[in-house]
This record gives C-alpha cells, sequence and structure tokens, in this order.
C-alpha cells in the first residue's frame, strides 16, 4: 500500500506534527508499505529517509509565523499527487489543504485529515472580539465542510474531538498518538545535568514549546516568578524557538531563566527532560502535546492548562496522578508546580503512564481503518525500566 501524507507548517524547528509523520513513516514502512510525505521547503527537493520518501515543494513563509511555510502551488501538489497514485492519503493543515480530500474523492481515493487544532479555540485565541456564538456557528461551518471532504478525521484526544461531536460528525476516528519510549526514558536522568541546567537552584523547571501567543509561553515565567515569591530555589529552562522569541528574552530579564532555542538532537533533549523536575505545558489550546508525553517517558511530571487536553494524559482524578492542570494564570501554575514537587514516587508513575502511549498502536489503528493488511513482524522484545 502506498500512503502520501502531506502537511504544511513543517521544517526543521517544527515539533509534534514532524514527530508524527516520522514514526507514522517508520511504523507504515515496518509492515511493508511505501510512505511519501509533502512538505513545503525551499525548492523542490526528493530525498529518502529512513521515514519515507520526502519530497520538498517551494513554500510561502507565512508572516508572523516564526519561519513556518506551506506549499506554494496548489496546482503542482496536484500534480505531484495525480503522478504518485496513493492507495491512501493523509492530511495535517486542515485549513489549506482541504480541497485534497475532496480530488481525493473524485479519484477514489481513501482519505483521512488530522485535526491537530481547536478551530475555535483559535477563533476566541486571535478574535476575541468575535461573540462566543458566531466563533461556534463558523467553528461548526468549518468542521462539517472539513469532514464532508474527508473519508475520515482523526482526533487524538476526546479535547480535540470534542467540537466535531458537536457536530454529529459521524466519521470521526479518535486515534492517540504515541511516545518514543527507547528514547524518553528515566535511564537518562543524570545529576551532572540536572547540576549545568540549574546553575545552582535546587529544582529544574522546564518548558518544551514553540515561542508563539498561541501556546502561551511567557505562563511559565510567571509562575516561576510566583515560585521565587514563594521561597522556592528553582530555575526554568526553555526549549523552542518562535514569533514570541525576543519578547520571552525581554520579560525574563533578572530572572533565573535560560533560552536554549530549539533541541534537534533528540538524544540531548531527552537527557534535559529526564534531568528536569517538572514540566510545564502552559498552551491552553493543546490538543494532545507530544512534548508532554515525552516528558512523562522521561519519568518527569507534568503541570499544564486546565483547558487543554493534557490533562487526559496526567490521570488527574486518579489516587496517583502524574501531574496537575492549572487555570491560566501564574499563580495557579506555582501552586500547582508546588504540590507536584511534593509527590512522592511520582517519576515512577510518569514513566509507567507514558508506556500506554506507543506508536506501533497507533499505526495499527490506521493500518487497521485504511482496510490494509498488517503481515507478521518479528519484534524485539522491550525492557520495561521503571
Amino acid at each position: 500500500m502506498k500512503i502520501v501524507h502531506i502537511a504544511n507548517f513543517y521544517g526543521p524547528n517544527s515539533g509534534g506534527i514532524k514527530t508524527t509523520i516520522h514514526e507514522l513513516g517508520r511504523g507504515y514502512q515496518r509492515y511493508g508499505n511505501e510512505f511519501i510525505y509533502i512538505v513545503p521547503g525551499p525548492k523542490f527537493m526528493q530525498e529518502s529517509t529512513i521515514f519515507g520518501t520526502e519530497i520538498c515543494l517551494p513554500g510561502r513563509t507565512l508572516p508572523g509565523s516564526g519561519g513556518y511555510q506551506v506549499i506554494a502551488s496548489k496546482r503542482q501538489l496536484r500534480n505531484l499527487l495525480e503522478f504518485l497514485q496513493p492507495d491512501i492519503v493523509e492530511v495535517s493543515d486542515r485549513f489549506t489543504l482541504i480541497w485534497i480530500g475532496k480530488w481525493a474523492k473524485r479519484q477514489k481515493i481513501k482519505s483521512v485529515v488530522f485535526s491537530h487544532e481547536t478551530l475555535l479555540g483559535l477563533i476566541q485565541r486571535f478574535i476575541p472580539l468575535i461573540p462566543k456564538s458566531m466563533a461556534k456557528l463558523i467553528s461548526n461551518w468549518h468542521n462539517r465542510k472539513l469532514s464532508k471532504s474527508f473519508n475520515y478525521v482523526i482526533a487524538t484526544t476526546e479535547f480535540a474531538a470534542r467540537e466535531f461531536k458537536a457536530i454529529n460528525c459521524d466519521n470521526l476516528r479518535i486515534i492517540k498518538l504515541g511516545v518514543d519510549l527507547e528514547t524518553f526514558n528515566p535511564t537518562n536522568r543524570s545529576d551532572m545535568i540536572h547540576q549545568e541546567l540549574g546553575k545552582g537552584s535546587e529544582f529544574v523547571l522546564m518548558h518544551s514549546a514553540r515561542m508563539s501567543p498561541e501556546k502561551e509561553p511567557q505562563r511559565a515565567i510567571e509562575a516561576l516568578r510566583e515560585l521565587i515569591n514563594r521561597g522556592y530555589s528553582i530555575r526554568l529552562v526553555m526549549l523552542g524557538c518562535g514569533p514570541m522569541w525576543k519578547k520571552i528574552k525581554k520579560i525574563s530579564r533578572g530572572l533565573p531563566v535560560d533560552t536554549l532555542g530549539y533541541i534537534c538532537d533528540r538524544t540531548k533533549l531527552a537527557k534535559y527532560l529526564a534531568s528536569a523536575d517538572i514540566m510545564i505545558a502552559p498552551g491552553p489550546l493543546e490538543t494532545f502535546c507530544l512534548s508532554a508525553l515525552e516528558s512523562l517517558a522521561s519519568g518527569t511530571p507534568v503541570v499544564a492548562s486546565k483547558s487543554s487536553a493534557v490533562g487526559e494524559l496526567l490521570e488527574i482524578n486518579s489516587q496517583h496522578p502524574v501531574g496537575s492542570v492549572a487555570a491560566d494564570n501564574g499563580i495557579s501554575f506555582a501552586a500547582e508546580i508546588e504540590k507536584i514537587l511534593n509527590f512522592p514516587n511520582i517519576r515512577i508513575r510518569s514513566r509507567e503512564v507514558a508506556e500506554q502511549f506507543n506508536w506501533s498502536t497507533t499505526v495499527d489503528c490506521l493500518l487497521t481503518l485504511y482496510g490494509a493488511k498488517k503481515p507478521m513482524v518479528t519484534t524485539r522484545k522491550r525492557l520495561r525500566v521503571a
């Protein structure tokens, strides 16, 4: 089976979408399928990778996005798809690539679209003057159009699925993403790295996300300031880049904050995550948040916005949660971080929760949806590490 995945907003510094595409490609090929992913780039390029065949089409940079690109020519992309003749088309852009679903139906090719965002949340975040009732009408209109264009809409959490359930979308499927349990592991924790990151502080608070308005990275700094006022010896390490980079640097002056930029070396990133004491995920619109799951796999608990999907990963209503959720303000985040710092055995439990999420299950669910035959594959038994 030939599976083609098309995605905008993919680049050297992109996070969750790139990780998802790579892990899906690795999994599909493991079952003998051909995988091609088409993304924007500086010019036309084709390259064979361990994740599949990567094809770059010339892209156009979106102003104010921190370098994100979209494929510039619809005609060029359509011609490429007609040449490739895929069996399955996957799309990771519900806005500019919605036409691909309609094209695929005309060609009698099965198509799916991944809903990586909450449209209602984006409208309310970026167009706050629009009445909530109007925002719902716009969101419902677009989501109906989206669901009719593709054979399936894939949501990765109940949070992401909510706006499609509201319109009684009958082709919605909830398929959870996975995490690389080998790369992200508590065994990566290093006292030396903890000391290097903390620079003399007792605790290391980590933020690993794109620095863009919808991620609310300034919330991490607000929480840090409150924790310091409460007497904690703590340092904030911020990973990632984006359009708010300069603003974050400015508002963090005089505080124990380090902005390390985007970490492309995943082994290094895994060591950082495992060596932190707590991860903060303040983005209120997160529909899954792979970085939070990577943190849990590393044994590091997470405090997230209560208005995002991350709370679904943290088992907050169980006797042994692996994190907490906070209201969207620094004081609330600081209070929840303070609570989590005092939880016993939370690192062991964090890993146990992350082990429920693996990419092989994600791939199996998608291939079953596509009607693909999965041949027997010999797998190595993974050792469980507490």
